[in-house]
């Protein structure tokens, strides 16, 4: 009788980790403030989505689409010609889903543009549909390494809890840590309250510049997506999550943090 290959999950940051698994792996991207949640947010309203590394592939795309809504930042400013800056809260309200969206970020669609190619399967994933993601990942794939986007050189403590929240399941399933910080990382949150992140630089920078609905979007929509977001031929698509023998109970967040951290 064959034996079944040992099934592992690795949790690493940033987009130059992602040259450690070239071959076998299926890559989840993870940047909960804010790419990924908006990419999620966007197709789940049957909006398409397109993530773009950079202005100069950006421009381009958009001269081929029809009508595109360009979305994003760079370095925290919206760039010239953009519509929107990165914000699931304000994408959530637009009622004009026909026309695709551009999405360009600091960190979370390179992670995505640069898994791209030659991998088993790259999802987008986030707080959103963090159950859904394991169920997946669970039935189709062996290897999985789960990437943090990473911002100005730092592993997020946002990215770090969806990004244990993850691998935590997978090893439940019966998936072996792929190295340290993986083990680190999942008994470090595993019992964290979600409220655990509020402390990180991201949402210092959403309470200084005026952005807290973001945040309150986030934290208002935790494992509400019952589907997976896969990019396929450039483009983040949608599909139902496969089963899963084991579905963890959800965590839960108050009403509107925004309050509680504009409170002196």
């Amino acid at each position: 009788m064959d034996e079944q290959p040992v099934r592992t999950v690795t949790v690493d940051c940033f987009p130059e980790s992602l040259a450690r698994y070239r071959d076998g792996y299926a890559i989840v991207a993870v940047d909960v403030i804010r790419a990924t949640t908006t990419a999620v947010t966007g197709v789940v309203l049957n909006r398409r989505c397109f993530p773009t590394p950079s202005i100069e592939v950006a421009v381009p795309l958009a001269a081929r689409l029809d009508n595109p809504l360009l979305v994003g930042e760079l370095g925290g400013n919206m760039p010239y010609g953009f519509h929107l800056t990165n914000s699931p809260a304000a994408l959530a309200l637009r009622e004009d889903v026909s026309r695709p969206m551009i999405l360009l970020s600091t960190a979370g669609t390179k992670v995505l543009c640069a898994a791209g190619g030659g991998r088993t399967a790259v999802y987008a994933a986030c707080l959103r549909n963090y159950t859904a993601q394991v169920r997946c990942l669970a039935a189709r794939h062996s290897k999985v390494a789960v990437i943090g986007a990473g911002t100005r050189g730092e592993f997020r403590e946002e990215d770090q809890i969806c990004c244990a929240w993850i691998a935590e399941r997978l090893i439940d399933a019966g998936y072996r840590p792929g190295n340290e910080q993986t083990e680190q990382l999942v008994e470090r949150w595993s019992s964290a309250p979600l409220e655990a992140f509020l402390g990180s630089k991201s949402v210092e920078y959403l309470t200084n510049t005026g952005q807290l609905r973001d945040l309150d979007f986030i934290l208002e929509h935790i494992d509400d997506i019952d589907a997976v977001f896969p990019l396929e031929n450039g483009e983040i698509t949608m599909q139902p999550a496969c089963e899963y023998v084991e579905k963890h109970d959800s965590h839960s967040s108050p009403s509107s943090w925004s309050e509680t951290l504009r409170s002196p």
